[in-house]
Parts: C-alpha cells; structure tokens; sequence
C-alpha cells in the first residue's frame, strides 16, 4: 500500500486485510484534521470552502421547469401534492426529488406487437403510434395512481391487449387487407373508452397502424394475388376507357345531331320568316293595288257619273238639234225624194213617232236603196 501524505512515500506491508483497513482509517481521520486546521488558521479559504458549498446548494435546490411540463415532487419516495408548471422553483436538496410531466401533444411509439389470428398465424406490427395528451390539472391524479410513466401502463400495456382481441377476433385476410383501414379507429375507440373510465384528464388524438409483418410465403401469396388484382384493375380500366371512349363517341355523334338539328331548324324558321315576309309583302301589295283600282274605278265611276251628269245637262233640245244640223252640214251628198225628208226626224218628236211614220211610207222608201260602198248612186227597184 502507497500512501500520500508527506513528502516522502511510505510503503507499508500488511499481510492482514483487517489491518490494512485499519490503516487507512487512521491516515484518512490524520488528513481530515490537517485540513480543518488549515482551514481554521486561513479564513479565507473557510469563506471560499462555505460559498461554494452554499452554492452548490442552491444549484441543487433551484431547478427550471420547461414549457409544456409540470413537474411532480416525491420526498422520502413519497409523492407530494404540490405541482409546479413552468420557471424556476426552489425544492430541499438531497431530500426532495421531482419528476417532470408532459402536458402538451405527444406520441408514444409500441414497437413490435405481436398478434395472433384466429386462424393461428402469428403476425407482429412493427410500429403503433398513439398521439395523445394529459391535461395539467390531472397531473398529481394520473401520476398518484400510475406514477409518472403513466403512459407504459394506459396505453402501451392497453394496445397489446386491444391489438391482440382484435386479432383473435378476426382472420388474417381481414387483418391485413379486409378490415386493415379500420384497425387505427377501433384501437383509438378502446383506447379512449377505456382511458375515460380508468382516468380522466388523458385524451388520445390519434392512432396509426403500420402494416403487419406476416410470413414470408403468406406474404408472396398475396403478392402474387396483388398482382393478379392488378391485371384484373388493369382490365377493368381498359374497359371502362373503351366505354368511356364509346360513350364520348356517342355522345359527339348525339351533339353533331343536335346540331345539324339546330341548324335545320334554324334555316326553317329562316326559311318560314321569309315567306311570311314575303306573304306580308304580298299582301301589302296587293292591298295597295286594289286601294289603286278601287280609287281608279272610283274616279272613273265619278268621272262618268259627272259626264253623265253633264249631258243630262248639256243635251237639251236646241244642242241636240244644232248638232243634227252640224251633222247634216257635213255630208258631202244630199238625196232628195218623196220619202227621204222623213228619214231625217225631229229631235223633238219622239222615237216611236218616227217608226210610224217609217212604217207608213215603207213602201215608198224601200223603194231606194242606199248608196253602196262604190259611190253609186241608189237605184230605183
């Protein structure tokens, strides 16, 4: 053994380990008081040992609270009801413990679940996140009853066994393909029932689900089913484009249709327009002829009814005779005999006056013949 203490180094040879300890008890007791006398006769080195180990102290006392936490205290492994959120708080060194709590979103991560099938296949789910939050004023409650890792026996513990009767419930197609989509909401619906009656303050917002590892021919099974399922949606879109490609065709020729039937239809309303346009312009027309030959007829009937007026007027005896006189002064040829004067009859005597008197002298009369169309003169027969 090689003790310190002097200048010079000092070797001692114990062969008993109880001497040996006895020893060293006796050098240790030798420094401690060497250095209290040292202390005792420097002041000020005294004043720097107790600063420093008042301040150490207060470093052990006074700790900082984060945002988003609240922090537990236990004394003697006891909890305390006293809780502290976020700054500097001061705690009995040594004696006082704390934990600190979060309150604010966080995601606990279960990894590797397993899970059997009621079929027996043993699958295992590589990553369960679970979002959730604890509300500060249930922190001392949750803490009291489940410590301070609450979260290893609410929710970790609870997603084992809420996976596992899911699974055991249901077959391994329905668990990996089926009802894989609705896994996440079931397991948060248990989640949170079973939180609510266990403990109030702590609220899951979210569950996500990886895709369960099963075994390997399993999983080349459904590989290859997936890819047959693919061919077949590969298929089907094909058709459905056919279809729609049909559809699109049939639909053009129905709006090519429509609008040639438009277009006709338009051109015979057009065409109907401008035959009653070119009705009305007749009819106005016509309408303004037959005004034309009304009025005509009218000025023509009015003119003649004057006319007509006029000579009853005009035609009085003594013109009727003046133009018999007129009339007589124009012949170039005058015949005279026994008869002949009464062929020329008084405007004044009446028609049938002068038919008498023709009818009486017929026989003298008929005796001569008129001048014919050689200018002869009549003969006597």
């Amino acid at each position: 053994v090689t003790l310190v203490g002097k200048p010079k180094f000092q070797l001692i040879h114990v062969t008993n380990p109880h001497s040996l300890l006895f020893v060293v008890d006796a050098w240790c007791e030798k420094w401690k008081r060497r250095r209290l006398e040292a202390l005792v006769m420097n002041p000020a080195a005294f004043l720097v040992a107790l600063l420093a180990i008042g301040g150490m102290l207060c470093n052990l006392a006074v700790h900082k609270v984060q945002e988003g936490h609240v922090a537990v205290y236990y004394r003697g492994g006891a909890l305390l009801k006293q809780t502290n959120g976020p700054g500097f708080h001061f705690m009995i060194p040594f004696l006082t413990t704390y934990r600190f709590v979060q309150t604010t979103l966080q995601t606990d991560e279960v990894t590797n679940v397993p899970c059997g099938t009621s079929g027996g296949v043993m699958i295992y789910f590589d990553r369960v996140e679970v979002v959730n939050k604890l509300d500060a004023a249930n922190v001392y409650d949750i803490v009291r009853n489940y410590t301070a890792d609450y979260d290893r026996v609410l929710i970790f513990n609870k997603v084992h066994h809420e996976l596992n009767q899911f699974c055991s419930a249901h077959t391994l197609q329905e668990v990996y393909i089926d009802l894989f989509d609705i896994i996440d909401e079931n397991l948060k619906s248990a989640l949170q029932k079973d939180l609510t009656f266990m403990s109030a303050g702590l609220n899951i917002q979210a569950v996500r689900v990886t895709k369960p590892k099963i075994p390997q021919t399993i999983k080349s099974n459904y590989e290859h089913m997936e890819g047959e399922k693919t061919k077949l949606l590969v298929a089907v879109q094909k058709q459905k484009v056919v279809e729609k490609e049909a559809e699109t065709d049939r639909k053009r020729a129905v709006i090519e249709a429509e609008k040639h039937a438009q277009v006709s239809k338009i051109q015979f309303s057009q065409k109907i327009m401008e035959k009653e346009s070119q009705q009305k312009i007749a009819e106005i027309e016509d309408n303004t002829l037959v005004a034309r030959q009304r009025a005509r007829a009218d000025a023509e009937f009015y003119m003649a009814q004057k006319v007509a007026e006029s000579n009853q007027v005009k035609l009085t005896p003594q013109y009727l005779e003046l133009q018999r006189i007129k009339a007589i002064s124009t012949n170039s040829k005058i015949y005279y005999g026994a008869s002949i004067p009464k062929f020329f009859m008084d405007s004044s005597q009446p028609v049938a006056a002068a038919a008498d008197a023709m009818g009486d002298d017929g026989a003298a009369s008929s005796s001569w013949e008129t001048e014919d169309s050689t200018g002869a003169p009549p003969k006597k027969k």
